[in-house]
């Protein structure tokens, strides 16, 4: 579990992040959702401690993290994984070594070990054959699927997710969801995901918290988003399904 309590995080004097406090659950997908701007991606890099927070406070199970220094936070990250946005894989580096690259920097395990682990993962995202490629020969799927092994080589207790589905095509979205969704039930994780995609927060959405202008506006679970009467949500989720439509039709015009 992590825990939020009033978080305060602001840039140049402009207040991003106001007074938000949430809890995200172990062994369930925690989805933030919110409009370009809203704050969510700061809220998601402030609780992995990419940003120090102005003021409050961020637990990690009974674990003050705002109040750990370096080496006890660099404890802590051993427990955590990480999906970015674009993959984030390293382009001159093979996909096995991309993924063993955590063992490297945080175990002391012998290479056999560490290769063990890697094939593991790989296996678990349906990727066997994949270790000698570069991240140039993959589609944009398998580096996200790639991305999701390195998250979880050193078997996390925490997950976060940065716009997981972002670039790929809505099947494959679907096959990214489904995987974050079994590992984090499988391994019972804390898994934080951070994402725009409607589809996404209608499939995996067990708890979705909506970022607006900076506060904690809406929380819930899936099934009662459609039933709010919370006004920026409702445009939130309408927006997003007009955008989803349009993106989907402009597809179809140039494939003729």
């Amino acid at each position: 579990m992590i825990r939020a309590e009033h978080i305060y995080k602001s840039f140049d004097g402009r207040m991003v992040l106001e007074d938000i406090s949430a809890v995200f659950e172990q062994g369930k997908t925690n989805l933030i959702i919110g409009q370009s701007g809203s704050g969510k991606t700061v809220l998601l890099k402030s609780l992995v401690g990419l940003h120090e927070v102005d003021s409050g406070a961020i637990y990690y199970d009974d674990t003050d993290f705002t109040a750990l220094d370096f080496k006890a936070r660099k404890e802590i990250r051993q427990h955590v994984g990480m999906i970015f946005q674009g993959g984030a894989l390293l382009d001159s580096s093979t996909v096995q070594d991309n993924v063993k690259l955590p063992l490297d920097l945080f175990t002391d395990q012998s290479e056999e070990e560490k290769l063990e682990r890697v094939n593991f993962c790989l296996r678990r995202v349906n990727l066997d054959d994949a270790n000698r490629l570069y991240p140039a020969e993959l589609s944009g799927g398998m580096i996200k699927r790639v991305a999701i092994a390195r998250a979880i080589v050193l078997n996390p207790k925490y997950l976060f997710c940065d716009e997981p589905n972002s670039g790929l095509d809505p099947m494959t979205s679907v096959v990214i969801d489904n995987l974050i969704k079994e590992i984090t039930e499988e391994y019972c994780i804390t898994t934080i995901i951070n994402t725009h995609d409607m589809n996404s927060v209608m499939e995996i959405g067990e708890k979705v918290i909506f970022i607006y202008q900076g506060k904690k506006w809406w929380e819930g679970i899936k099934n009662d988003i459609l039933d709010t009467d919370n006004k920026e949500l409702n445009d939130f989720v309408f927006a997003s399904s007009i955008a989803k439509k349009y993106k989907a039709a402009e597809k179809s015009r140039l494939s003729l």
